[in-house]
């Protein structure tokens, strides 16, 4: 209680004190008992309102003085800034076609396909099948019905239908596409088949052949297909050797979610490349022999030196 009560006078005492200081101030003016006060806080806290001021004013005045000029010039260099961002997305577009268009150019070289590149313009359903793509090249460039169609990884399906100006391409991962097979470095053949989102499948002919992941595909010479185009990589086998039926999953070379320029073959290429379109392997790495990698010398022992005789 005793400190409750201290409390409570000293508060009292400020107040009286403060009311008393400002009637005093109000009645005396500038010749006032506090006014020696007011100037003496005045002079210790002036020089600091006067730095603020120096530095707050300028900034302010600047965005508050911009001229129409000014204003113009800003948003003059705020376009050109927007115009240098969109010229550099277009730059890096452009690097990207550019390889595509060398990829596309090198595979056909590599088959002898004689091509007609064009641009995929649209993905999605067509009559009635899950995975097609329409590209923007029709019989005016030379596009028929059943014409294989590639890119710089490999089989991208075949002509469905055309118009004058555009076609319609069966992607190889369409549950209705199939197509005649020959797994790479061997005459064995099968039957590739799209399954939508999933791998896609490889039915061999001869059950007694050896199939292992890693084993490539590639297309087989038909009426509809030209031979040698990169298909895909066996990822697992079902079945053994001798089994009625041996079946793989392919994982395609072709990135069907990232279609953007693709050739159409117009002719059957004059020789059969063979395996000459796929892509080579990655070469491993070597690593070190044991014996070329010398283990660390102890602390404190001496490393033999070669003798001399």
């Amino acid at each position: 209680m005793r400190d409750t009560r201290r409390t409570r006078i000293v508060l009292v005492v400020l107040l009286v004190l403060s009311f008393t200081l400002i009637t005093l101030d109000m009645r005396g003016g500038d010749s006032g008992p506090v006014a020696s006060l007011r100037s003496f806080v005045g002079s210790v806290f002036g020089p600091v309102q006067r730095a603020v001021s120096a530095v707050v004013t300028p900034v302010g005045e600047f965005f508050s003085g911009l001229g129409e000029d000014e204003r113009a010039r800003l948003e003059e260099l705020e376009r050109e800034n927007a115009d240098l961002r969109l010229q550099l997305r277009s730059s890096e577009y452009a690097q990207s076609r550019a390889e595509e268009l060398d990829k596309l150019l090198r595979t056909a070289g590599l088959g002898q396909y004689p091509i007609v590149p064009a641009r995929v313009i649209a993905l999605g359903p067509a009559q009635g099948f899950a995975w097609t793509a329409t590209i923007d090249a029709g019989t005016r460039d030379g596009i028929a019905l059943s014409q294989t169609v590639i890119n710089g990884d490999g089989l991208v399906g075949r002509v469905k239908t055309v118009t004058a100006s555009t076609a319609t391409v069966l992607l190889a991962i369409d549950p209705t596409f199939s197509v005649g097979a020959r797994l790479a470095g061997t005459l064995e053949l099968g039957i590739a088949s799209g399954q939508g989102q999933d791998p896609m499948e490889l039915q061999v002919l001869d059950p007694q052949s050896p199939l292992a992941a890693g084993d490539r595909a590639v297309t087989r010479a038909s009426e509809t297909f030209v031979p040698g185009v990169p298909i895909g990589e066996v990822v697992t086998v079902q079945g053994t050797p001798g089994s009625l039926v041996r079946i793989a999953t392919l994982d395609p070379f072709v990135a069907f979610t990232a279609l953007d320029l693709v050739g159409v073959v117009v002719e059957q290429p004059r020789t059969d490349p063979r395996d000459a379109v796929l892509p080579p392997r990655p070469s491993a790495s070597p690593s070190p022999s044991p014996s070329a990698t010398p283990g660390p010398t102890p602390s404190g022992t001496p490393s033999a030196s070669p003798s001399g005789g």
